[in-house]
């Protein structure tokens, strides 16, 4: 297993027209790769426009933005990374490691939003990869994207797992103030080992929470994502995870049933023979019996929560600790009203 990374192998992608598979010729010794960490490349996508619209019923938004391809916090489960085998890249290391980001980002949303056809609703950050993962420390692109959502009036939803979020709480708050903002910090577990395995590259669990403290006293709407639930892994800790989240500030909470789509399913398999083989058979058998007897169900209003007897007791536990809680549901409504095209000659001239 490469130290820091989530997955343990590179599979080819699927649409390649070869495959790789490992051989042992007797020259590579035991031990010579072992724990020797991967370096993180980072390559431009050369993106004609950065907003992306969807029409899935299983999502509360139209629109999203996504900075980045692949994301480096190296997660294991996340249900992008079969997106690197568009780029004829591998959803293993690949994904974790080979990332790609669009510099021009901001200047291609000026354009969109100035678009004489466009019609305002909110814009969902990062939904797809994590918008604040290690990468945007030197790039800062995520920044100046909420530079001009903030300069436009545009109403943003983000969701993050990353203490980073931090570093942009001045713009946050001042799009809090006009009701343009909400956030989402996802917590999958409160316990550091499993987080480590899970999630290599992730702000720990206690770091999240103390995160989703700051942007709450902030002023800055916040609530807490317990996903994805991972059914005998980490479904018992579903109390102790929103708990701990609203007294840290969370006024809404919601789940996300482990989805495995494409190639996911056998890098996640891969995972439980790695860090839980005990466990692995009895993960696998819970997630079937969610998801149709298979290890993934892509149907629109199934896929996010399953279906059966153990996906009901699941839903009756987030309404309970909601209603205990006093918590409301994920996603509210947020002000389109106050939207105001961007100048095509950029807010530094906005005073003449």
């Amino acid at each position: 297993m490469p130290r820091g990374r989530g997955s343990a192998s590179r599979p080819g992608a699927r649409y390649l027209d070869h495959r790789r598979e490992a051989f042992d010729d007797g020259w590579q010794t035991e031990g010579d790769d072992a724990g020797q960490p991967l370096r993180t490349q980072l390559f431009i996508d050369n993106a004609r426009s950065v907003i992306s619209y969807n029409s899935s019923p299983d999502v509360p938004f139209d629109r999203s933005i996504n900075p980045y391809r692949g994301c480096e916090h190296g997660c294991i489960y996340c249900f992008a990374r079969p997106s690197h085998a568009y780029l004829d890249l591998s959803p293993g290391l690949d994904f974790e490691t080979r990332l790609f980001w669009k510099p021009d980002a901001a200047v291609l949303l000026r354009k969109e939003l100035a678009a004489p056809g466009y019609r305002c609703a909110p814009i969902a950050l990062g939904m797809n990869t994590d918008a604040w993962q290690p990468v945007e420390r030197h790039t800062g692109l995520t920044r100046q994207l909420l530079e001009v959502l903030l300069e436009t009036r545009h109403p943003v939803s983000l969701i993050t797992k990353s203490a980073l979020i931090e570093r942009d709480l001045d713009l946050l708050a001042e799009l809090a103030r006009e009701d343009l903002v909400e956030v989402t910090i996802s917590v999958t577990t409160l316990d550091d080992a499993l987080a480590r395995r899970l999630e290599p590259r992730a702000a720990r669990p206690a770091r999240r929470l103390e995160t989703l403290r700051r942007v709450h006293e902030a002023g800055v709407p916040v609530g807490v994502l317990f996903a994805p639930l991972i059914p005998a892994l980490n479904d018992h800790e579903m109390e102790a995870v929103v708990e701990a989240a609203h007294a840290a500030g969370a006024r809404s909470a919601g789940y996300v049933l482990l989805r495995l789509p494409q190639e996911l399913a056998g890098l996640f398999e891969e995972w439980l023979a790695t860090h839980f083989p005990a466990r692995a058979a009895r993960v696998m058998s819970r997630i079937a019996e969610l998801r149709g007897g298979k290890a993934n169900d892509p149907r629109f209003g199934h896929r996010m929560r399953g279906e059966g007897v153990i996906a009901q007791l699941y839903s009756q536990r987030m309404r309970r600790l909601q209603a205990r809680l006093g918590m409301g549901r994920m996603r509210r409504g947020l002000d389109t009203t106050l939207f105001r095209p961007p100048r095509p000659d950029g807010p530094q001239l906005a005073l003449f």
